[in-house]
């Protein structure tokens, strides 16, 4: 069976979108409107990963933690969840703003991962396109 993903940021999921996944280590520290659907324990970044500021080197560590656990064990996690969702399409969140210019996040990481690993796309929903300034 194959999962169907999407990623979103927290504060912009929306309950028609699918159903919200944590993928974070911490939960949100402001409330949310809505139930999370479970936590992707495979694809959140450690506590150690959380400080570090460096694009390249959080890439580094974020990629071998998704290669250490492997396609097949995030693909079973993924479907768990999915399984016991209300809705099967599974939006996975995280708190990054990736509308401002030099945003970046292991959701989308994640999301380059899974496409590599799978040929299979994972659009990000509800961030505004960054205008272009030229």
């Amino acid at each position: 069976m194959t999962v169907d993903l999407f990623t979103c940021r927290y504060q912009r999921f929306q309950p028609a979108m699918g159903s919200p996944v944590r993928t974070t280590a911490g939960l949100p520290r402001f409330p949310l409107t809505y139930e999370l659907a479970g936590h992707a324990h495979l694809i959140s970044p450690t506590w150690a990963m959380v400080s570090i500021n460096d694009q390249a080197t959080y890439r580094g560590q974020y990629r071998l933690l998704l290669d250490a656990h492997g396609l097949d064990a995030v693909r079973a996690e993924l479907q768990a969840i999915a399984d016991q969702a209300t809705d099967p399409r599974l939006v996975l969140l995280c708190f990054d703003d990736l509308s401002k210019p030099d945003g970046w996040c292991h959701r989308r990481m994640f999301a380059d991962w899974w496409t590599e690993q799978t040929g299979d796309d994972v659009p990000e929903l509800a961030e505004p396109p960054i205008a272009s300034l030229f």
